[in-house]
């Protein structure tokens, strides 16, 4: 018998969250049938899409504020879909602003919800923590500090899986033969990771591509660059830079992309905790509207760092340019750094070494969701 499963996997992460638990769970529960928001990965696994996750695209405060009318009708369609379907289970993936309101509506209805990858109230917003105690049947936690964050707030079912990457990648990492630093002899291959939302490619790309510039004039060997394309991204974006581009490849291949390069120029992102398994040293950077800029700094008391890495090894391997420090300037500087100094480029692959332990959970996430909502292997 037909099982409906609410599935909320509002960005491109959130999908590659999914596809990381989605066949094994599926395997467990045959009978399992999801819909909700995804992307054409989840959509090629047999989702029903209410939304596609490109229809819910946008890129900090300033930019979610224009699409407030769209997400309350995504809210209320979403709500009334689970009661038509007389669905029982949802599974909330991130996009935190959107799914903790979901959360709510979806509690009143007595739907169990499980969420997975909690929301970042650690770094702002604690009162979610608050939200998710008296809305969520089961927390799933990703990263390491965050289970005794959430216990220390009054969520006591949260469980720690492996991070979605770890499964991912996991052939990947067993048989990981890194580049070493005489890998730079003779010339650097530089990979770019711009991100997978229009705003964000938007501001960065050109800071990125004056970096390739100057590296290019400054080094007495020859600098290959590689790019990491998003279909989630407008091609407009993309056509200044292309005749920069030595190589490129789409994000569904990523792992390519992180083997062939020495270093890498990223988002700040899950995409930065990807090279840091991959041990490719990387240069971290976020820029936004001067709107957001404002937003942040005037409303969010957040002192860590951004990178993932970075936050889960507690302390900064990768180096990080956020705003106005996201200049071509200090991208090149800190590039450079990697490139001419052996010291410098073997501390950071030695620290990232650490990250797989770390990241290990208890777990397999789909074994620990059948627990969580009562499911039933079917037979």
């Amino acid at each position: 018998m037909k099982e409906w499963c609410l599935l909320i996997a509002g960005e491109k992460s959130g999908e590659e969250h999914a596809l990381s638990f989605l066949p094994a769970l599926k395997k467990l529960n045959p009978n399992l049938e999801f819909f909700g928001v995804g992307g054409d990965e989840l959509q090629a696994q047999g989702m029903e899409l209410s939304y596609h996750l490109k229809d819910f695209s946008s890129f900090g405060f300033s930019e979610v504020v224009n699409k407030i009318p769209f997400y309350l009708k995504a809210l209320n369609k979403l709500t009334q879909e689970v009661k038509d379907r007389q669905c029982k289970v949802a599974i909330l993936i991130d996009f935190q602003d959107f799914n903790l309101k979901l959360a709510k509506k979806l509690a009143k209805q007595g739907v169990q919800i499980l969420y997975y990858v909690a929301p970042q109230a650690w770094a702002w917003k604690a009162y979610r923590a608050k939200v998710l105690q008296n809305t969520v049947h089961t927390l799933f936690s990703i990263l390491p500090f965050e289970k005794k964050w959430f216990n220390d707030r009054g969520v006591s079912k949260i469980i720690s899986v492996p991070h979605p990457l770890l499964i991912n990648y996991a052939k990947a990492l067993a048989d990981l033969e890194t580049r070493t630093y005489e890998s730079m002899n003779e010339k650097v291959r530089l990979l770019l990771l711009p991100g997978s939302r229009n705003d964000e490619v938007r501001f960065l790309l050109p800071e990125f591509e004056e970096t390739v510039k100057h590296l290019r004039k400054t080094l007495n060997k020859n600098v290959e660059v590689g790019i990491v394309y998003s279909s989630n991204v407008k091609q407009e974006h993309w056509n200044s830079f292309k005749q920069n581009i030595d190589h490129s490849w789409t994000n569904t291949d990523l792992e390519k992309a992180m083997k062939w390069a020495d270093i890498a120029l990223a988002t700040s992102g899950t995409v930065t905790l990807a090279t840091g398994l991959f041990q490719l040293p990387t240069v971290v950077a976020y820029k936004g509207s001067l709107l957001n800029q404002y937003i942040f700094e005037t409303f969010v008391k957040y002192d860590k760092p951004i990178s993932l890495t970075n936050l889960i090894l507690d302390q900064i391997v990768f180096p990080e340019f956020i705003q106005e420090r996201a200049t071509s300037f200090n991208m090149t500087k800190a590039l450079l750094k990697l490139i001419q100094d052996p010291n410098e480029f073997n501390r950071v692959k030695m620290s990232l070494t650490k990250l797989p332990n770390l990241l290990s959970g208890d777990g397999e996430p789909a074994e620990h969701m059948m627990k969580a909502f009562h499911l039933k292997e079917s037979v």
